[in-house]
């Protein structure tokens, strides 16, 4: 097999988005704690609220779906982009009202709905972006240093085959698509964020449209997503993402500033 070089700057694209995925959402917990005395508790319930309904319960759905409809899904892009859309929102969003309303109502104000944020998006970002940016660097830095032939040769010819194929991604990938991973997870970050300001209002005020509102938004999010994948360039849809996010940054800051002038959270 021939082994191409992992370049220095798709591993600095790795390190970025490293970074961005771990000590992100750390960062923004500690500052949070510190200016808003938010308590680290709320990131760990949305820590472990991502997980058991976006990672474990969500999943399991889409086993389901995929073994009974998995060939009508995959052959049209709308109905595909429709059920991965309604199934994220329904499930995360879901998740994110049960947390509010029942594991978070003794401490549930501002600041502790962007703590619930930090750490929903903080483990999206680890479990996704923070854990797939480490395989990255660990596996460029072995082809880099040729000690990768030794660790394949433990392994079956097909399997072989299989893992070279995948590998070889990392040096014929443009180097600017390893920095958009780290861009997609800040766009992520925040827009988890506004949901989760946006559940919060739907829960103090007991308006259903709050939530109705964070449920478009996510399924708008993940919906557009997919269908612009199909047609644009990385980059693009990127950048359509990160407009998109400051457009709902911008209007979600405004319900936030709102919320705090009336109930003084």
């Amino acid at each position: 097999m021939e082994w191409g070089t992992v370049s220095a700057a798709s591993m600095a694209g790795m390190g970025f988005s490293l970074a961005v995925s771990v000590l992100g959402p750390v960062v923004l917990a500690i500052v949070l704690w510190r200016k808003k005395r938010a308590s680290w508790v709320s990131f760990l319930i949305g820590c472990g609220t991502f997980i058991v309904f976006a990672l474990t319960l969500e999943q399991l759905l889409h086993i389901v779906v995929f073994s009974a409809f998995g060939g009508l899904l995959q052959n049209s892009l709308l109905l595909y982009a429709l059920y991965g859309g309604l199934a994220a929102a329904a499930f995360e969003e879901c998740g994110r009202l049960l947390a509010m309303k029942f594991l978070m109502k003794n401490r549930l104000d501002g600041g502790n709905a962007l703590m619930y944020g930090a750490g929903h998006g903080g483990a999206e970002a680890i479990l996704i972006m923070g854990i797939t940016s480490v395989n990255n660097l660990l596996s460029s830095m072995m082809i880099n240093g040729g000690g990768i032939d030794q660790a394949l040769a433990q392994l079956e010819p097909e399997l072989q085959t299989a893992t070279y194929g995948q590998l070889s991604t990392l040096w014929l990938t443009p180097a600017y698509q390893f920095y958009l991973g780290g861009v997609e997870r800040i766009s992520a970050m925040a827009l988890q964020l506004c949901l989760s300001v946006l559940v919060y209002k739907a829960v103090k005020s007991g308006r259903k449209k709050f939530f109705a509102a964070a449920f478009a938004v996510h399924f708008l999010m993940d919906f557009l997503t997919v269908i612009a994948a199909a047609s644009l360039p990385v980059w693009a849809v990127e950048a359509a993402l990160l407009l998109f996010t400051v457009l709902i940054v911008w209007r979600t800051a405004l319900v936030y500033r709102r919320k705090d002038e009336a109930s003084g959270a």
